[in-house]
């Protein structure tokens, strides 16, 4: 069963992500159903507060094909196959950014048909828990990387939208503020 995909305005996209404490079969269950929406809607990264919780756990899937074989990687010090990794359960990360800035253009679920340019470090070190509470660490660069970072800032209510340049987002400004207006309008009709 997929999940709706909360959209800008509504306030949970904006809190910080509370410790995963409890693994079992609930958290697995929201996971299965956050990589479901997630892939419904064609996108390559979910976050728990995009579906209405404010929990440390994100979804990611990279096919191998869009990447194009750019990014490097390692988890645990290995660099399998992403087919094998991939979709990636993350709970609890905490990650260590390095290498220098670069431009790239971003979209976000809970910004439809909103794009724009947005500068992150090339590089991350994440440190993680799997869905088991195993711990694991990915180091990558590239696509792998800005994923991670993008994802890894909605936990923290963070948007993309807010590490853009003023001028980047003076160009979508008025999409995101119709977006903003529909949500508004939208949960005032379902009085969420």
């Amino acid at each position: 069963m997929s999940l709706r995909v909360t959209q800008y305005g509504e306030s949970i996209l904006k809190e910080k992500g509370a410790p995963v404490t409890a693994f079992d079969a609930a958290l697995r269950k929201l996971s299965e159903q956050m990589i479901e929406t997630m892939r419904e809607a064609e996108g390559i990264g979910l976050a728990a507060q995009q579906i209405g919780q404010a929990i440390q756990l994100f979804v990611m899937e990279l096919p191998s094909e869009m990447d194009g074989g750019h990014s490097t990687y390692t988890v645990d010090g290995k660099c399998p196959p992403l087919d094998l990794i991939m979709p990636l359960v993350v709970v609890n990360p905490v990650i260590e950014l390095s290498g220098e800035d670069a431009p790239y253009e971003e979209g976000c679920l809970s910004f439809p048909n909103i794009r724009g340019k947005v500068e992150r470090p090339i590089s991350v070190k994440m440190d993680y828990q799997d869905l088991d509470g195993k711990a694991h660490q990915i180091i990558c660069d590239g696509l792998f990387a800005r994923v991670i970072q993008h994802e890894y800032d909605h936990l923290q209510g963070v948007l993309f939208i807010d590490r853009m340049r003023p001028q980047v987002l003076r160009m979508i400004e008025s999409k995101v503020r119709r977006l903003r207006r529909d949500t508004r309008d939208w949960l005032k009709a379902n009085k969420r």
